[in-house]
């Protein structure tokens, strides 16, 4: 039998101990910045202008929050060191679908999509990933794979479709479309970060942390100018929000908790698995969800916390697979991680 010295067993117990602080900080600042990023969002979505006009500059708002990540980004980049000869086209192609994404879950929102629903069907990433495995790669799935999109997928059809006790309007059917849309981008952005990852280890590369942040989010940010610009909406998003300045207030605390809560990310992920990340932003949507509905005090039937009660089932389930050995025999299910 092993015999452990006392002090062996006082540096195990330290750097158990040391763990938990960090997994508590990491987890902390991931909950605490993205569940008020979701309530500053809906909040932004909601604002009542003077002229009684509601926000609706989802460029000009994007543009800000990815500035704010490249500033972060920089500062980061600068302190743990870059890399240099990166695929640039490739963090171009990778930001350009992060951003058609956010736009998109972004674009629902200003159309009347309420921010439960939009979240809760943002947990099926899956969707797409299947729709493309069946159609186009000939690809099976497992029972419990269906049940869990399907539960996503009904949970958020009877939370939207289920009358809130006051009455009130449903999400309209074009907000839905843009949902989807959404998924299919994030989709797409999976497979684009895994063939970035794979031309710099060609050249002999690794991308860090702040590098993939600073650069995906440059591009996303120059995109958004560019369109904003372009449309005419940065000019009339920046009058807007000059004759209502506490939106601007609203906005910054916004983009300043998505530059935050990226930085905790990266910080778990350094320190830990990316299961463990997987997992702490999993369970910190169905937190974004319920903070909503307590903050902003959305009117719930039955019928609704029964729909919350069936999406949560299918997003804890997804995420339980993680946690199982993967299967040899399908082949799916590396692209189904990375998306």
């Amino acid at each position: 039998r092993h015999f452990e010295f006392p002090e062996e067993h006082a540096r195990g117990s330290h750097r158990k101990m040391a763990g938990s602080v960090q997994l508590l900080i990491g987890a902390g600042g991931i909950y605490g910045a993205f569940i008020y990023y979701g309530v500053l969002q809906e909040g932004i979505y909601n604002y009542v202008g003077s002229d009684g006009s509601k926000f609706n500059f989802t460029l000009f708002l994007l543009a800000l929050e990815s500035a704010a990540n490249v500033v972060v980004g920089l500062a980061g980049m600068l302190v743990t060191g870059g890399t240099k000869g990166l695929p640039q086209e490739m963090f171009a192609l990778t930001g350009g679908t992060q951003i058609a994404a956010k736009f998109l879950t972004n674009a629902a929102m200003a159309t009347g999509v309420s921010f439960p629903t939009q979240a809760l069907a943002k947990s099926g990433k899956m969707i797409p990933v299947m729709i493309g495995g069946l159609v186009l790669g000939g690809q099976t799935y497992s029972t419990r794979e269906y049940l869990q999109v399907l539960a996503i997928v009904g949970g958020t059809a009877i939370f939207n479709l289920a009358k809130s006790k006051g009455g009130g309007a449903s999400s309209s059917a074009l907000g839905f479309i843009f949902l989807l849309g959404s998924l299919v981008c994030d989709g797409v952005t999976g497979g684009a970060q895994n063939n970035l990852k794979e031309k710099a280890r060609k050249k002999g590369l690794k991308a860090k942390p702040y590098d993939m942040m600073l650069w995906t989010n440059f591009y996303m940010m120059l995109y958004m100018i560019l369109a904003a610009v372009l449309t005419g909406e940065f000019f009339t998003a920046y009058a807007w929000t000059m004759a209502n300045p506490s939106v601007l207030k609203d906005i910054l605390y916004f983009s300043l908790c998505s530059a935050v809560g990226q930085s905790f990310i990266f910080y778990v992920v350094s320190v830990f698995d990316p299961l463990v990340c997987t997992t702490i932003t999993t369970t910190r949507k169905i937190g974004s969800v319920l903070s909503s509905i307590l903050i902003y005090g959305h009117s719930m039937s039955f019928q609704r916390w029964f729909g919350v009660a069936i999406a949560t089932i299918g997003i804890l389930g997804e995420l339980e697979s993680k946690f199982r050995p993967k299967s040899k025999r399908i082949p799916h299910a590396k692209v189904a991680h990375a998306a």
